[in-house]
């Protein structure tokens, strides 16, 4: 699945940085934001800057992927992350 919103991108980080057993404050300290704009993308602020969303991916180790042919022969890799489980339980509302 791809990402197409600021809430699938929001679903992603609030996922992994879970998996990290990382807090917001934490996280947000080591990227150099508020945790209140951290909690803002986590629930799909849609125009949080593309620069500070970079940092957040990088903090969290999430790699972002621009392929305009992902059809051209690469398979998924094994330690793909599931998109859609991740997106299906942010919409669920599951912590």
């Amino acid at each position: 699945m791809l990402t197409r919103t600021a809430a699938d991108l929001g679903a992603v980080i609030r996922d992994r940085r879970k998996r990290l057993k990382l807090d917001q404050s934490t996280l947000a300290k080591k990227v150099g934001v508020s945790r209140q704009w951290l909690i803002e993308v986590e629930h799909g602020h849609p125009r949080a800057e593309l620069g500070l969303i970079r940092r957040v991916l990088d903090a969290l180790g999430i790699k972002l992927d621009a392929d305009s042919n992902p059809s051209a022969g690469r398979g998924v890799p094994k330690t793909a992350v599931d998109l859609d489980a991740i997106v299906a339980k942010a919409k669920k509302g599951k912590p």
